[in-house]
């Protein structure tokens, strides 16, 4: 039975993703990761959480391997498998083990959509053990110094059959986001979008208000990457209120009376 290494390289990021700081977030994952500390980002869904990971895996120079989490994952989609190849019985790491060896950051996006069995192997990596059993082969693998460990989920979206257990959060650093400040935002949308300063200007506005509505029925408010997707529809000609439309009012929402509300909006600020 033989051992298969992937390429390690293949995950190291070779341009510098676009990120705007918004309250000090890159000095204190610069900081956790000098202090081999695991971080937990919690926040909405597209306010910034895995561009910022992609920043940081950058700016660290550490190759990233992002995991979207789901609840059909399993231990050895994360550890590792045997696999037959040809003849042979071949066992191939999985990202965790991989990360874990060559010094990555290991991103679990969305980790409370996992099974419970799963999630608690991040556990003795999440300590100041640093290592990572793996059951099949009768190893313990000790993390090396650069492996760093980030989760991310959602707080106000999951059940409370999909909360993350007290004994997983409470090995973690964490940093609250939530979608950015007018300014920062406008800057956000103008730069990936690519429109005027004025558009992203209606865009944030548009944002806003509709944020606003989440007292009044709506599930979530809309995210600075649907903002971003209205922003580029626009500047490939979409007219603004299609644009929203098709990239905020129908993603967010089914229900007819919001989605009148929302057009108003849409024809109000553009």
């Amino acid at each position: 039975m033989k051992g298969q290494e992937l390429d390690i390289e293949q995950y190291r990021l070779t341009e510098e993703p676009f990120y705007e700081e918004v309250n000090g977030e890159i000095g204190l994952v610069t900081i956790a990761s000098k202090s081999k500390m695991p971080v937990m980002l919690k926040g909405p869904t597209g306010c910034g959480k895995t561009r910022f990971v992609q920043h940081m895996a950058y700016k660290l120079g550490r190759p990233l391997i992002t995991v979207a989490c789901h609840e059909d994952l399993t231990a050895s989609d994360l550890v590792g498998r045997y696999l037959l190849k040809g003849e042979e019985t071949v066992w191939v790491d999985g990202p965790l083990t991989l990360g874990v060896k060559h010094g990555a950051i290991v991103y679990l996006d969305e980790i409370v959509e996992a099974r419970k069995d799963t999630t608690v192997i991040v556990h003795p990596l999440s300590d100041d053990r640093r290592f990572l059993p793996i059951e099949k082969r009768g190893q313990m693998i000790e993390a090396v110094d650069d492996f760093m460990l980030v989760i991310s989920y959602n707080p106000g979206y999951q059940s409370v059959l999909k909360e993350l257990k007290q004994s997983t959060k409470q090995r973690f650093m964490a940093i609250e986001f939530t979608y950015p400040p007018a300014d920062i935002e406008m800057r956000i949308i103008e730069k990936e979008a690519k429109v005027t300063k004025e558009i992203a200007q209606k865009l944030v506005k548009l944002g806003d208000k509709v944020r606003n509505l989440r007292n009044h029925g709506l599930e979530e408010g809309v995210s600075t990457r649907l903002l971003i997707y209205a922003g580029t529809l626009i500047q490939q000609g979409v007219p603004s209120e299609k644009a929203c439309e098709a990239a905020v009012i129908r993603p967010i929402t089914d229900d007819p009376d919001m989605h009148r509300s929302i057009q108003e909006l849409v024809k109000a600020i553009f």
